[in-house]
Order: structure tokens, then C-alpha cells, then sequence
């Protein structure tokens, strides 16, 4: 889980545009940024007026002074340029006014940052994104198949997982049968020297099943594909409803606070099926078959078409986790 809370803005410039000159941008785009972190980018029309919004990690980052002209998309975000802390690490300094210029290809776009605090940057700042379909229909989970259960984790060794930046400091080790990280890390910030976990195996819809354990005050997560994070905190943490445990980070808040104590196990049951997800948490459902718009703050990819990696955070504090199985779509009809 990503500390900085996201509060959805959409924010309109202030002109009106032809719908056809729009047309092109509107839309939800998976985006891929430069630095190789994952984005989610939304475009839209509110009455007759042009807003927009990006996630990546920590908080949402609004764009302003939209304006669409002859194929091309121009924009303002706010944004780090400094030289990072550490290898890996994020841009360092003072968010400033950043200039970007977007321009689409059928179902591509192509964004590059033209200037910080107007000066020209060094060298031009690439990010590309590909459009998502709509969200579908809410799938009825009664035809729901599942296949056989796949154990990505051997109990014994880390075979068939990465450190998803191999700049950063590895923390995780197999401990009698535990999947364990041991970064000291005791804070919420986003980043940290050690690094994240992923599968090699990739895995489409289907349900995980998972053991957590964290200490009191404690903070990680849970990305199903790689895209979607169930919230990974103790019952008490200063993190509750949307970004507290049993939600979709940031997407989709909990029917109750179903979780334990800091230091006791718990049991996650995620189902993500047609971009929907139900989770049952300590045996309790809190979420139910509820639409997933986009990727979650701080995911592995965000693609939500395509199968992903079981992804979990070890750039936040200390976790334990048990007991992994996922259990495959086989037959949705």
C-alpha cells in the first residue's frame, strides 16, 4: 500500500472543444512511464470541457491547462526532476510545473515532456500507453470454473521469483515455509532501497488464496496480476476504509474492517474475474464482484488485459506470507 492518499480529481480547462477533436484522446490508457513504472491515464469530456487525471505511485496527479489542437494534446503536471536518492530510488526535489505534449496512433499514445518550469530538460522525457476497453458486464461468478491449483511459492527457496528492480535491495527469504521480508523499514513513504517480488509465472483471472502476516503499524501489499493490490495492514492502522485492509487500494473500499491485530495471520481470498473483484477477508466478504476501473497506485504493469505476475511490496515494512495458492480461470460459460 502506497501511504499518500488519492482523492479522484478531474480537473477541466477552461475552454470547450469539438467532440471530434477529442474523440481520439478520450478514454482510459495503461500507461508505461519512462523510468519503466507503471501509469494509469484517463481523458475525458465533462460537459463539453476537457479533464483529466494520472495514478501512478503515492497520490493521483491531477493535469491541468488542457488544451487539444490539430491532433495534439498539451498538458500540465506536476513533477519531481532532481537526481534520485539511491539506484533505483524516485526523482528527488520540489514538484514543479512540468510541460507535456501527447499525440495518439489508433489505440497508442505517445507523451513527452517538452519542459520543467519552462526549461528545456536535458533530454526529452518519454511516456507511452496503450487504450483500454470499457469495462464489461458484471460476470456471474455461479458459471465460474476453476482450474487446477498452482503453488508459486516452494516454501523452501525463492525459485521462480524476481526482485522486480534488481537496483534495489533484496529483503525476501524463504523461512520454514514462510515468505518473508525483512526490510527494516518502519514508515509509510512510498519508496525505499528494498525492493518488490514478483513471479515469473504469469497468471490471469482467477482466485488467490493468501496468508499475511504483519507487525502492528506495519504496511505492504498484495498486487493479483500484477495490477490490482489488496491492502496488506493490520486491523488498527491509521490506514482504514479505501486504503485500509480487505480494499482494492485506492479502487474499491470494504463493506467492514473484517481484519486482526498487528502480528496474527490472516487469510485473503481475491477473486478478480472480467476486471471485477470479490475478497474475502478472515473469512468475512467485503468486497462483492465489484467493478476494478484500473490499475492500483504502484503496480507492477497496467495492463489490466493482460496476465501478470502475483506482486508483492517489500519496499514498505516488514511481512510474512503463507499458504499461496491461485487457482486459474477455466471456464467462465
Amino acid at each position: 500500500m502506497r501511504i499518500l492518499t488519492l482523492t479522484v480529481v478531474l480537473l477541466s480547462a477552461s475552454f470547450s472543444v469539438a467532440a471530434s477533436e477529442n474523440d481520439a484522446f478520450f478514454g482510459d490508457w495503461a500507461m508505461r512511464m519512462n523510468d519503466g513504472s507503471s501509469g494509469w491515464l484517463s481523458i475525458k469530456d465533462v460537459d463539453g470541457q476537457l479533464a483529466g487525471e494520472l495514478w501512478r505511485v503515492g497520490q493521483g496527479k491531477p493535469i491541468t491547462d488542457m488544451n487539444l489542437a490539430e491532433g495534439t494534446l498539451t498538458f500540465t503536471r506536476q513533477c519531481r526532476i532532481g537526481k534520485p536518492e539511491f539506484d533505483g530510488g524516485p526523482p528527488t526535489g520540489e514538484r514543479v510545473a512540468c510541460e507535456f505534449v501527447a499525440t495518439v496512433d489508433g489505440n497508442s499514445i505517445r507523451i513527452t515532456m517538452q519542459s520543467a518550469n519552462g526549461v528545456a530538460p536535458a533530454s526529452k522525457v518519454i511516456h507511452q500507453g496503450k487504450r483500454l476497453p470499457p469495462l464489461p458486464p458484471r460476470p456471474d461468478l455461479s458459471k465460474v470454473k476453476f482450474g487446477k491449483p498452482v503453488t508459486p511459492f516452494n516454501g523452501v527457496d525463492l525459485a521462480g521469483w524476481k526482485i522486480s528492480n534488481p537496483k534495489q535491495l533484496n529483503g525476501w527469504k524463504a523461512v520454514h515455509g514462510e515468505l518473508v521480508n525483512e526490510s527494516p523499514k518502519e514508515t509509510f513513504e512510498p519508496y525505499s532501497r528494498y525492493g518488490n517480488l514478483y513471479t515469473v509465472r504469469k497468471f490471469g483471472d482467477g482466485k488467490l488464496e493468501i496468508e499475511f502476516n504483519v507487525p502492528k503499524g506495519g504496511n505492504s501489499g498484495i498486487y493479483v496480476r500484477g495490477v490490482y493490490e489488496a491492502q496488506v495492514v493490520d486491523r488498527d492502522s491509521r490506514m482504514q476504509g479505501i486504503h485500509g485492509v480487505g480494499s482494492i487500494f485506492n479502487r474499491v473500499a470494504p463493506s467492514k474492517n473484517a481484519g486482526k491485530p498487528g502480528g496474527e495471520w490472516q487469510r485473503y481470498e481475491i477473486t478478480i474475474v472480467d476486471r471485477h473483484a470479490t475478497v474475502v477477508l478472515n473469512g468475512e466478504t467485503v468486497i462483492d464482484n465489484q467493478p476494478v476501473l484500473g490499475n492500483t497506485n504502484g503496480a507492477y504493469q497496467a495492463d489490466v488485459m493482460t496476465p501478470g505476475p502475483l506482486y508483492l511490496q517489500g519496499d514498505h515494512t516488514a511481512v510474512r506470507y503463507r499458504n499461496i495458492v491461485f487457482y486459474p480461470v477455466a471456464d467462465s460459460k
